[in-house]
């Protein structure tokens, strides 16, 4: 039985949803993922304590990032640019980027895509490559 036999409609609250802790000041909420039916693609909600970031990276495939609260630096390719709530990202596969919450007193959260369940993340500094399922608990 395949992920789409057993997929079903679900609305996901993300107050409902335990965030998966991911250390240094930063917790995902998973949302759309493979564990539920998701075949193509995965999404969900990383909330960014004052002044942190997750670490220089890139993905096996394309991502789509929108900001949806606070102040945030996105580094893309080696360009800083300031982001506001609404702006969207669109990063190609291979690409080394991360976001840096510029506030020093309140939280950031962004709301991601990937373009594949089997989505990773290598770190850039030591080559460490995770599926996104499995750093969030997804599968």
């Amino acid at each position: 039985m395949t992920n789409a036999t057993l997929a079903r409609p679900l609305l996901l609250r993300p107050s409902e949803i335990t965030p998966k802790d991911r250390g240094g000041g930063v917790r995902t909420y998973p949302l759309v993922r493979s564990g539920i039916g998701a075949t193509a693609f995965i999404n969900g909600i990383t909330e960014f304590d004052p002044g942190c970031a997750v670490p220089l990276h890139y993905h096996n495939c394309e991502e789509s990032v929108m900001l949806l609260e606070g102040e945030a630096i996105a580094t893309i390719d080696g360009i800083e640019q300031r982001v506001e709530p609404g702006d969207t990202t669109f990063i190609p596969a291979g690409i080394h980027h991360f976001f840096r919450n510029t506030s020093a007193t309140a939280k950031m959260r962004i709301f991601w895509v990937y373009g594949s369940i089997d989505a990773d993340r290598t770190i850039v500094a030591t080559g460490e490559t995770r599926r996104i399922d499995d750093e969030h608990g997804g599968r």
